[in-house]
């Protein structure tokens, strides 16, 4: 009765916290549950900060593909710490409120997170793209200050897009419901428990993952596309596999990103019949899996960051 009333104090305005959702089903297990979500966690701590570390002692590897790649690993490490500290205290601790402002404030910070990894991506298709379409070219065209220069526009745009967020959830009205669906805020999870009318929620929510995330997709397929066409003509099979080799990096990189975002983004705007556990399962996979995958990816498919690996140890 106590919590009930401590919400319904703010039921025509804003609520003073949510609750956050563990793995429906599994609330006795979360303990157990917690272990290889900390494996996935420490991976992508120490595998991320690694490929920083290499990346920054190999004057060989200061090359705009490793440049994006640092980025990338900013950017993993960045969407890992974000969503660490509510999914551990709630398995390890069962603790499931989070403030309203602390919501939102970890909201901003995973979509800007995802934003710029997009972004980045199709920063490393088109660094790809160059290398093997105008290998001559390449060192002029992506010299240090135009890949300074594509990072810093890479998160003026992620964070200017979603700056209005934060300002639209705040303005509706929340009465009743304030369980999220996960151990983190989503945004379409926070619109859906509004009572009052989110029509421009859904719109600029819409507008702005078909304008940036969408748009990236788009650019690389359309990169790889270009990619193919530029492989196929090259005179021998050797040199063929060995351009499409230096890809397999980042393709691997961009499914294991890229496939369940999608579905997460499906899920939350038109999968209201699909299970909780499946809509949990997808929305871990996001988070999670990207950050810790890419670094072990990398270091494997990438002959440079290997040996400059095995140098270091």
């Amino acid at each position: 009765m106590h919590t009930l009333r401590f919400f319904s104090q703010q039921t025509d305005f804003t609520p003073a916290a949510f609750l956050m959702m563990g793995i429906p089903g599994l609330e006795a297990l979360h303990p157990w549950v917690s272990i290889p979500f900390c494996a996935l966690y420490l991976t992508a701590l120490l595998g991320n900060c690694v490929i920083l570390f290499i990346i920054r002692r190999t004057p060989s590897l200061h090359e705009p593909m490793y440049y994006f790649l640092s980025m990338l690993a900013v950017t993993d490490l960045g969407l890992a710490l974000c969503t660490l500290p509510t999914t551990l205290g709630l398995f390890w601790f069962n603790v499931r409120r989070i403030g309203f402002d602390a919501c939102l404030t970890q909201m901003y910070f995973i979509h800007i997170l995802s934003f710029i990894e997009s972004s980045v991506l199709l920063a490393m298709a088109f660094d790809r793209f160059i290398a093997i379409s105008h290998p001559l070219r390449h060192a002029a065209i992506l010299t240090k200050s135009t890949v300074l220069k594509i990072g810093l526009a890479i998160v003026l745009r992620g964070t200017v897009s979603l700056l209005p967020v934060p300002f639209l959830l705040r303005r509706l009205t929340y009465c009743g419901r304030t369980e999220l669906s996960h151990s983190f805020c989503f945004h379409p999870d926070i619109m859906n428990l509004a009572c009052a009318d989110i029509k421009v929620n859904v719109f600029y929510g819409m507008i702005i993952l078909l304008s940036t995330v969408g748009m990236d997709f788009i650019f690389i397929v359309l990169s790889y596309i270009l990619i193919i066409r530029t492989v196929v003509s090259l005179t021998t099979k050797e040199e063929c596999l060995k351009a499409l080799n230096t890809c397999v990096s980042h393709i691997c990189a961009v499914l294991v990103f890229f496939i369940p975002m999608i579905g997460l983004s499906m899920i939350h705007r038109f999968g209201k019949d699909v299970p909780p556990l499946v809509n949990t399962a997808v929305a871990y996979t996001y988070l999670t899996i990207p950050p810790a995958l890419n670094p072990v990816i990398y270091s494997v498919k990438s002959t440079h960051i290997r040996e400059a690996l095995l140098r270091k140890d």
